[in-house]
């Protein structure tokens, strides 16, 4: 089961982050505080798992941004770093090349995609056409 999902830029700064079990908000900045210096640390050559506490750590990096998912131990590693990887495709897709600043300024779409690809926890659907049907029928309503 996923615990969270980060979305974090070099800076340590963090993006994006969805939480699939309470943890108090103190506890949450102490966490990923804790999450970014381990994942950020790290040399290229090094694996993108890690385990850390009670859990895992699958992490990915994609130009200035990094996206770090905290797993518990009966999750698949391999599964989750695709994930990211599907993730990120889609933003790709949507935002036809995705930058910080698409997150920044359009967060509740990203919050959107990536509820639609994880549920409760567990990952739910990695089609990109029906992740992103739902954007599509918002976006031709604005527009009209």
């Amino acid at each position: 089961m996923i615990k969270f999902f980060l979305m974090v830029n070099k800076q340590g700064q963090t993006r994006l982050s969805r939480y699939y079990e309470h943890v108090e908000i103190h506890k949450r900045t102490m966490l990923e505080a804790e999450v970014i210096k381990n994942c950020l640390s790290r040399s290229k050559d090094q694996c993108s798992f890690i385990e850390y506490k009670d859990f895992k750590l699958v992490y990915r990096q994609y130009a200035a941004l990094f996206v770090v998912v905290g797993i518990n131990e009966t999750e698949n590693e391999m599964a989750v770093y695709e994930l990211i990887h599907n993730f990120v495709e889609v933003l790709d897709k949507y935002f036809s090349r995705v930058s910080e600043l698409d997150i920044m300024f359009n967060l509740d779409r990203v919050h959107i995609i990536l509820d639609e690809m994880v549920l409760n926890g567990c990952i739910v659907e990695t089609n990109r056409n029906r992740i992103l049907a739902p954007l599509f029928v918002l976006d031709k309503v604005a527009e009209n």
